[in-house]
């Protein structure tokens, strides 16, 4: 059996602040690669249910950080088709995502223009 790494590292300022986030996985190479932010969620076993990590750096910004939070949802709806194969869920994700899309792009432009 293959077995894959992921390994994360964060480093944090005096006030348990994440600065920096690192990563590096068996298949991605050897390089250390850097992220602005990072969202985990894992199925628990034995207490069927969800745990979730969720870290962001000092520098990530507001609006990046609304985008990173379309762009999961949106990957989750992918999630839902290929594990379960209902789509009209997918769908109901992916147009949220779309909505909040707008929502940003209005908020972009707002802030744009003062």
């Amino acid at each position: 059996m293959k077995k894959s790494e992921i390994r994360f590292s964060i480093a944090l300022d005096d006030q348990k602040v994440p600065e920096a986030i690192s990563w590096s996985a068996t298949d991605a190479g050897p390089d250390i690669h850097f992220a602005k932010a990072i969202n985990i969620a894992l199925w628990d076993r034995q207490h069927a249910g969800t745990m979730k990590i969720d870290l962001w750096t000092k520098d990530m910004p507001v609006d990046e950080m609304k985008r990173f939070v379309v762009d999961n949802i949106g990957s989750m709806a992918e999630n839902v088709v290929n594990a379960t194969n209902d789509r009209q869920m997918a769908e109901m994700m992916r147009d949220l995502c779309k909505q909040l899309s707008s929502y940003l792009d209005e908020q972009e432009k707002t802030t744009n223009s003062n």
